[in-house]
């Protein structure tokens, strides 16, 4: 019935166009005010490409379909756990669409309303899961009381990898922006001499996942977070990427054939990206070599987080295998 509208409507495009001769043509629609602030939006190189022609009869009916809806599902953590790898692949799937910035809208730009928010957001078909994520939600002590004034029923996942490799990866990021930043091992102790751990750093703060986990559980049910193993997402991402789907409700579309194994990079790839029908690997930022640490350093953070990790174990009833 679809196609059969469909084709009367292009079939009618220009012999139809007479009839609007009798009186004066619409004049076009103003664009909405942006809000205060709010940025232009702009479409994506792939988006630009896969869109229909926009002068024809039937590319005016797709370009209209869809509506802007918050989000159903957030990726709220944690930085440097592998979120970017979750995201991308995600957006392989035909029921998901996500932003690709990161919004920060629940802990940096929460003063510019829901309204702002949703105007970010891809537009949606019936049945299709809006997304975003940013991981700094998860360390935000604001954020899990905004998700849940936005809507309780949102779905919340949270990309954990060993808090140790995790410090070490985030401080090689800083490092490669702010190359004369003190060591890793001088950052680590507040006093190395007696060895007492530094949790001010926000590279070792963040890796107290049960102390950020308590804070959300105040406010959501541990059933809707989901705990995504960001060392599994690298060794079997379709086995993980399974999970995330039955999660969220989606059929498993995303399998063993979307992936290959790049070994430059130390991480899977896809073998085609959302939109493209080329391979597509995370940018030269993702698989950055870390530097040498003190090895007595690194032995003596697995000591400060192991009771930490053992109670996020037993919070998510979870062994992630860490120690």
């Amino acid at each position: 019935m679809l196609f059969l509208w469909l084709y009367m409507f292009y079939s009618c495009a220009g012999s139809c166009a007479g009839l609007t001769t009798r009186g004066s043509p619409a004049p076009p629609r103003a664009a909405p005010p942006l809000l205060p602030g709010e940025p232009a939006e702009e479409s994506s190189l792939e988006e630009q490409r896969a869109a229909p022609d926009a002068g024809s009869p039937i590319s005016s009916f797709f370009n209209g379909s869809g509506t802007k809806r918050l989000p159903q599902a957030i990726i709220i953590g944690v930085k440097k756990g592998g979120t970017r790898a979750l995201l991308e692949f995600l957006r392989v799937h035909p029921d998901v669409r996500a932003v690709g910035a990161e919004p920060h809208f629940f802990d940096r730009n929460y003063e510019r309303g829901l309204a702002w928010y949703r105007d970010l957001m891809p537009k949606t078909l019936e049945g299709q899961i809006t997304m975003e994520k940013t991981p700094s939600y998860f360390v935000t002590k604001e954020a899990p009381a905004r998700i849940s004034s936005m809507s309780k029923g949102t779905k919340l996942i949270v990309v954990v990898r060993d808090p140790v490799t995790r410090a070490i990866s985030d401080y090689t990021q800083t490092l490669s922006k702010k190359p004369d930043i003190p060591t890793f091992e001088s950052l680590t102790f507040k006093n190395r001499t007696t060895g007492l751990i530094d949790t001010s750093w926000s590279a070792i703060q963040i890796g107290i996942y049960a102390k950020h986990l308590e804070n959300w559980l105040l406010h959501f049910p541990i059933g809707q977070i989901l705990f995504v193993s960001g060392e599994r997402l690298i060794s079997d991402p379709a086995g993980e990427l399974g999970r995330v789907q039955d999660f969220l409700g989606l059929k498993r579309i995303i399998t063993d054939k979307h992936f290959y194994f790049n070994k430059t990079k130390g991480f899977p790839c896809l073998k085609k990206a959302e939109g493209s029908s080329k391979p597509h690997c995370l940018g030269k930022t993702k698989g950055r070599t870390h530097p040498d640490i003190d090895q007595e350093v690194v032995r003596r953070l697995r000591d400060f987080y192991r009771p930490f990790n053992m109670k996020f174990y037993q919070m998510t009833g979870q062994d992630f295998g860490w120690d």
